[in-house]
């Protein structure tokens, strides 16, 4: 495979955008094309290259394992000339978009990310908080966290908590059963969602064969947070992950009742595409997230 001293950075603009989007015809309507020049854009730089770099079939396109092997490359290689042209130009600011898990985003990252700022002024950080795992190659955002097993193809991962889960509740509302003892006695209140495929786990390791969740109206409130509102509100008993609420525990608006925490094998990890991995904003924030854990760790 050989390359010419001038190659075709149209060309290579116009191959990234259809290996990242998967479709000629999306890569024009970002670059402002027509299916026609991106197919001839594609042309020269497959020439250049000496092999072809995509598999075309009707109304699908592949790439080939060279395009495969280009494709992560040339991406990283126009962040750079993205992020050299910003430094040339002076840019006193750079977004860093960030996706979280909501949970994760307003039980810990809301409360720690001021030291973030603090440090880098010059990055302004955009927050997007929901469940929905995010496709990179489609939506502008930089970093993620997700909770999982941490082996995303084309992602770097990094592992920051494992995620573990246990029944928390107020002490006000343990008091009106006479206080909870056992773990059959928190089937005496009302499990907020009884659905939650956390439940069952829990019920099963600490020697509770027979919760019969299914038969309780079931209440999804969406995300673990609100969960946990409605817990220090006295309206029921929520399956939570402790390490979020230490703060609550201590101000004496929620209790563990039992040592026992329950786990799927799930961690929350930071993530973000292998070809962006030497982007400055993104390193940035790397290393300034797997610090304070380090530090919460006591490691």
């Amino acid at each position: 495979m050989k390359m010419s001293k001038q190659f075709p950075l149209n060309a290579l603009r116009v191959f990234e955008a259809a290996a990242r989007l998967g479709s000629f015809t999306r890569a024009g309507e970002e670059l402002g094309m027509t299916q026609t020049a991106v197919s001839y854009q594609i042309k020269l730089i497959e020439e250049n290259v000496g092999e072809p770099l995509f598999l075309r079939r009707t109304r699908q396109i592949a790439l080939t394992d060279v395009g495969q092997r280009l494709a992560p490359k040339v991406t990283e290689a126009f962040e750079m000339l993205q992020e050299a042209v910003a430094l040339a130009r002076g840019d006193a600011a750079s977004a860093l978009l960030i996706s979280s898990t909501a949970t994760f985003a307003s039980q810990w990252l809301a409360r720690h990310i001021g030291s973030f700022q603090l440090a880098r002024p010059n990055i302004a950080v955009r927050l997007s908080a929901n469940d929905a795992m995010i496709d990179f190659s489609k939506e502008a955002v930089d970093v993620a966290i997700r909770s999982g097993l941490g082996d995303w193809p084309g992602l770097v991962s990094h592992r920051l908590m494992k995620v573990e889960f246990s029944p928390m509740l107020s002490p006000a509302l343990a008091s009106t059963v006479g206080g909870v003892s056992e773990p059959r006695d928190l089937l005496k209140l009302r499990i907020i969602d009884p659905q939650d495929r956390w439940w069952p786990l829990w019920f099963n390791a600490a020697g509770v064969r027979d919760p019969d969740l299914d038969a309780r109206v079931p209440t999804r409130l969406g995300a673990q947070s609100f969960e946990a509102g409605a817990a220090i509100a006295g309206q029921g008993v929520a399956i939570l992950t402790p390490q979020f609420y230490a703060d609550d525990v201590a101000l004496g608006r929620l209790y563990q009742p039992f040592d026992l925490r329950g786990s799927e094998g799930h961690d929350y990890w930071l993530v973000y595409p292998h070809a962006r991995r030497n982007v400055a904003k993104i390193r940035s924030f790397r290393d300034w997230i797997l610090a304070e854990f380090k530090q919460d760790s006591g490691a």
